[in-house]
């Protein structure tokens, strides 16, 4: 069956697998934390990816992949998968999967200035007015006026800077893939990207001791159910194919689609967090989009 417009679509469907994996990984990171939660995922991603990878192309690892492509996958997936998940799965712990995919729209202006510093494109008009639509919803959701007049953060501010932190691994990461991946296979690439962020957390947790909480979480069958649904549409299938939609179409427009999820979010939040959403908030959501959207489309 072909499809006409197969990077849209993979971009769209990755928007709806960031939703769920965000909502389970916001269950498991308050069971076991966010640390070991980053490691056991990555793990339970590659080997939904070998097995899929073995029936798919007859290889269950990347071992056709260039020297060029696995030197820079390997640093997107350190960028992106350890730095960038590392602060954003925190932020869930601190302010929900929610708020912490909203910060997460600033993912497509980031890339774009990032893709100014790094290769030299341009910054248009338009592209300024959609980062300033961007950041103009976001401040809706997360400044309120207090009584004094004066604004104050709605949401703790280490979430947001956190939250923050993981958009900015995600727009660097998402710019090493592109140069990485060129026309080599999205699932594998995803791959090669999941083992170097496996062997960043395994370095990491050596260091700070962090082994019996991977261990004590491995225990907690609550939070592996919802660490497996979210490792499955999360490091599996959700980044394959954002890489997938990244080959098939622009970057913008890659990054446009996927960027929806704090609007698909909203309705699970209020029915499995109970969350008190106003609209306020669903108006800061749909700005943020629009800006995002603004600058690619």
């Amino acid at each position: 069956m072909n499809i006409s417009h197969p990077g849209e679509v993979a971009a769209l469907m990755t928007a709806a697998c960031w939703t769920v994996t965000a909502i389970s990984f916001e269950k498991a990171g308050k069971k076991i934390g966010s640390q070991p939660l980053n490691l056991i995922r990555l793990v339970l991603g590659f080997l939904f990816l070998s097995i899929f990878l073995w029936f798919y192309r007859g290889k269950p690892f990347p071992t056709d992949a260039t020297a060029f492509a696995w030197s820079w996958l390997s640093l997107s997936g350190i960028v992106g998968f350890v730095i960038g998940d590392l602060l954003l799965f925190q932020a869930f712990v601190l302010i929900g999967s929610r708020i912490s995919m909203l910060m997460m729209s600033l993912a497509p202006p980031l890339t774009a200035i990032l893709a100014r510093i790094i290769f030299g494109e341009m910054l248009t008009g338009k592209n300024l007015i959609g980062m300033f639509l961007t950041m103009l919803g976001i401040s809706l959701v997360i400044l309120r006026k207090e009584g004094s007049g004066k604004l104050s953060f709605s949401h703790p501010v280490k979430g947001i800077l956190l939250a923050f932190g993981g958009a900015l691994g995600q727009a660097l990461g998402l710019i090493l893939s592109k140069k990485g991946m060129g026309t080599y296979d999205a699932f594998a690439s995803t791959q090669i990207r999941i083992l170097s962020a496996i062997a960043g957390f395994s370095i990491l947790f050596f260091i700070t001791g962090q082994w019996p909480s991977v261990f004590r979480g491995l225990r907690n069958r609550g939070a592996m159910l919802q660490i497996s649904l979210g490792s499955f549409f999360g490091p599996f299938l959700g980044v394959s194919l954002s890489l997938l939609a990244l080959k098939y179409t622009a970057a913008g427009v890659a990054a446009t689609l996927t960027s929806i999820t704090p609007i698909l979010i909203i309705a699970p939040a209020i029915v499995i967090f109970k969350e008190r959403v106003s609209m306020i908030e669903v108006l800061g959501a749909l700005v943020a989009i629009g800006g995002v959207a603004f600058q690619f489309l």
